[in-house]
């Protein structure tokens, strides 16, 4: 994979990006605070994991009808959401706290969703950051079994009707990560990646097999052993959790980059995109719903992408305030701050955006 590079034409895109890092630096210092989260992260952490391990440890140690076992899957698929989104997201960035130690406890909260930290970290910290929104470089807008999330990919005929389907396969996203790591950690290990993170290829592979095995064997394996279910409802159940989750998670993250207003920009012959990176972020990226306090604490500022874009090692306990500063300094440099106020507007931009991207 070729190196791209940002290199605006515009100075002012250049001066720009100055201007908003003093700006933000500014806010820290004069109040200070840290970028890092704080104990009520801590205590938002707790929460979600209550959410995610409560109703697990309900269903293994009390007998309860069918209709309540659904809704305590349901409940752990929206805490494992919760999980993904609010604390493991922070995590991976090295954002959820100032010790390191404590961001990689965080960040192996991943194991919860069946995955591993290193995939995650190359896929989003690493690719997903550094080239948002390019086709070929970024996964996260890569074509997914009957989805097509760039305009740069092939069409086909069946894309014309994504905007109804898609979020079927949404919840098909952590399922599919559960087994798709593998195939994801030998196109790392090919390429080269995997060594350039200074890890050994095979001690990954190793590792990604032990991760899945020691998930496998607790969520599935433990209700087998200690309950009446039977095989058949256990893997519902399963599917059930994992539907639930990815639903949440997928959909959130696509309202984030692929709805009206974002580019998919490619690079030039001689791989130069002319922006500034902090430019090329807000070109990509858009904010949903600010003003909905509940969904952002839930969904982890994720609703705040622009921002979380902008400045990814910084907690999404500050993007609220630091929102309307980033907003005010694209506008002063004419540059386009894509914001929809609500989130079904982002959710109604999403699926009209879906059906431009199929036809």
């Amino acid at each position: 994979m070729r190196t791209i590079q940002f290199i605006a034409k515009d100075p002012r895109e250049k001066q720009f990006t100055q201007v908003l890092k003093e700006r933000v630096h500014v806010y820290f210092k004069t109040r200070g605070l840290s970028i890092k989260g704080n104990g009520l992260l801590m205590l938002k952490a707790s929460i979600m994991f209550a959410v995610y391990l409560t109703p697990f440890v309900l269903l293994l140690t009390v007998s309860v009808p069918i209709w309540v076992a659904v809704l305590l899957v349901i409940s752990m698929g929206i805490g494992e959401a919760g999980i993904g989104m609010s604390v493991m997201h922070d995590a991976s960035h090295g954002a959820f706290s100032r010790k390191k130690w404590v961001n990689e406890l965080c960040s192996s909260s991943m194991f919860l969703l069946g995955s591993n930290t290193f995939n995650w970290k190359v896929q989003h910290t690493l690719l997903h950051h550094t080239y948002t929104n390019i086709y070929g470089y970024d996964q996260d807008i890569e074509s997914k079994g009957l989805l097509r999330l760039c305009q740069h990919a092939p069409l086909q005929r069946i894309h014309r009707f994504q905007y109804l389907y898609a979020y079927f396969f949404y919840g098909l996203m952590t399922l599919y990560k559960l087994f798709a790591d593998f195939r994801q950690l030998t196109d790392f290990n090919r390429s080269g990646m995997t060594k350039a993170q200074g890890r050994n290829p095979k001690v990954e592979m190793l590792k990604l097999i032990a991760v899945k095995t020691l998930y496998l064997s607790i969520i599935l394996g433990l209700p087998l052993w200690l309950t009446a279910y039977t095989w058949w409802q256990v893997l519902i159940g399963f599917c059930l959790l994992h539907l639930t989750a990815g639903m949440i998670m997928s959909t959130v993250f696509q309202m984030a980059h692929v709805v009206e207003g974002t580019a998919q920009p490619l690079p030039n012959e001689q791989g130069i995109i002319h922006s500034e990176w902090m430019v090329h972020q807000l070109n990509t990226t858009s904010d949903f719903a600010r003003k909905n306090h509940l969904l952002s604490w839930y969904v982890g500022g994720l609703n705040f992408q622009i921002e979380h874009h902008l400045f990814p090692n910084m907690s999404h306990i500050h993007y609220p305030k630091i929102a309307p500063i980033v907003e005010e300094t694209a506008k002063e440099f004419g540059l386009k701050y894509n914001l929809k106020p609500s989130f079904a507007a982002a959710f109604l931009s999403h699926a009209r955006r879906l059906k431009e991207l199929g036809v």
